[in-house]
């Protein structure tokens, strides 16, 4: 869609100069007089941006800058003057302009603030739409909270909302840290949901010895320190939902009792005489080649096809990085509401970095690699230097003098400078304001290095 400007400017040049350079940019533009002009376009008119000036007669920049924020305008305000003081320059940014510009002016600043503009608005959107997304999962509990816009993933969303209705087993498979319970806890939710117990089991975690009375459960007396009845897995589940996570762990002799379990829907406690009845939904899960265990004799082939009467492939990350900055705006949410911080943004560089990352860990891994940035992240941005050094993040370590090429302090503190400047614009995708929090120098003071330093 073409992207409207409206040029406020008391001077007829600046507006006939804005006006065409700007149009043969593509965008739409009008013009204005003064504040009470560019408030009567407005009132009329959906903007994009406005171009501001600050000194105009009837109504000057300020007036209509606060009258603008009053009305909840989404235009992106930029200000521009011949004549303000660096305390100006501060107080509009803090009043809400996105940004000021000093005339005269080049066209390439006034379209790289512009972009930069663009590229801001584009991410607000995205995040509204996440956080709709987000809210809309907060509520309907769909799919454990997985979020992805690919194909790919899209594809499994859907075929689990399809299986969730039908009271089936189901084999999930995928990488390690994928996303497999996630999806079991969705088709729990979807379908049986409520107040139905959800109970998830890692085969591979209890001892062997265990196994028969954890899943069965016993009575009192069935073998040494049984001084109660206890309920087994499938009881607790019943009526609800079982996941049975890591299954090709399983010992066979133990496959052969959960094959009966599945075909009877009974259970007898280890030292029982009657078996149980139950009413459970069994989900399983693994990250195993189960058809290369069956060729193996490691796991039995009648019990793979009473598991995979459908099964749901989740694919690794490397497959659908598409959902890398999906999944890092909605793991970021989450993570910086537990840890009770404030939502960060993550610079283009490190993002550029997460993107090229192959994840063999997966969401997981990325979720942890998230979390340790926003905890040493201080400056509300997560930067390159904020990710693991296996991202790829630090390169060969040079002597300081090959680094600098001087010896000179002098000259290498305006090599130093120029390139921590260089790095706070290229880590926030060019935005002032931000560079300017990162470097901790003042608004006006960072535009003066970059005009000094012709950056």
């Amino acid at each position: 869609m073409v992207k409207t400007i409206l040029v406020i400017d008391d001077e007829a040049n600046m507006r006939h100069m804005l006006s065409a350079l700007l149009t043969k940019q593509g965008y739409r533009v009008d013009v204005a007089a003064n504040g009470a002009e560019g408030l009567d376009w407005i009132s009329r008119s959906a903007y994009d941006f406005v171009l501001c000036d600050l000194r105009m007669p009837v109504m000057d920049g300020m007036t209509f800058l606060e009258r603008v924020q009053n009305k909840g305008c989404a235009a992106t305000v930029i200000m521009m003057s011949a004549y303000g003081t660096i305390d100006q320059a501060i107080e509009t940014v803090k009043q809400g302009a996105y940004d000021y510009i000093s005339k005269p002016f080049k066209l390439e600043e006034i379209l790289l603030v512009l972009r930069k503009a663009e590229e801001r608005e584009r991410l607000r959107l995205e995040n509204r739409e996440l956080k709709a997304h987000i809210d809309a999962i907060d509520g309907q509990r769909a799919f454990g909270g997985m979020v992805g816009k690919s194909k790919a993933m899209q594809e499994v969303f859907q075929l689990a909302d399809k299986v969730a209705r039908y009271n089936t087993t189901v084999l999930i498979t995928g990488e390690s840290g994928t996303g497999k319970e996630l999806v079991a806890r969705g088709i729990h939710a979807a379908g049986k949901g409520g107040e139905a117990p959800f109970v998830a089991v890692n085969c591979g975690s209890i001892p062997e010895q265990l196994l028969e009375s954890e899943f069965f459960g016993y009575v009192k007396g069935a073998f040494t320190g049984a001084d109660r009845d206890k309920k087994g897995l499938f009881e607790e589940a019943d009526q609800g939902t079982l996941l049975l996570d890591e299954i090709g762990e399983l010992p066979l002799d133990l496959q052969v009792k959960l094959l009966r379990v599945l075909h009877e829907g009974e259970v007898r406690r280890v030292g029982a005489v009657k078996s149980r009845k139950v009413e459970v939904r069994v989900l399983a899960a693994t990250n195993k080649d189960l058809p290369d265990l069956i060729a193996r004799g490691l796991f039995r082939e009648d019990l793979f096809y009473r598991l995979n009467v459908l099964n749901i492939h989740i694919p690794p990350l490397r497959q659908h990085k598409e959902d890398i900055p999906l999944l890092c705006r909605f793991v970021l949410h989450k993570c910086a509401a537990r840890l009770e911080v404030g939502i960060q943004d993550i610079a283009p560089a490190a993002m550029e970095l997460l993107m090229r990352y192959d994840w063999p860990g997966n969401v997981r891994e990325l979720e942890n690699v998230l979390e340790r940035a926003l905890i040493l992240a201080d400056k509300h941005i997560i930067l390159p230097e904020h990710l693991p050094e296996h991202l790829g993040v630090h390169g060969e370590r040079r002597r300081l003098d090959d680094l600098l090429g001087t010896y000179s302090l002098k000259e290498a503190k305006v090599i130093m400078e120029k390139r921590l400047i260089g790095r706070a614009m290229e880590a926030t995708g060019g935005n002032k304001s931000k560079a300017a929090q990162l470097l901790e120098l003042s608004y006006p003071a960072l535009l003066a290095k970059l005009k000094e330093y012709e950056w």
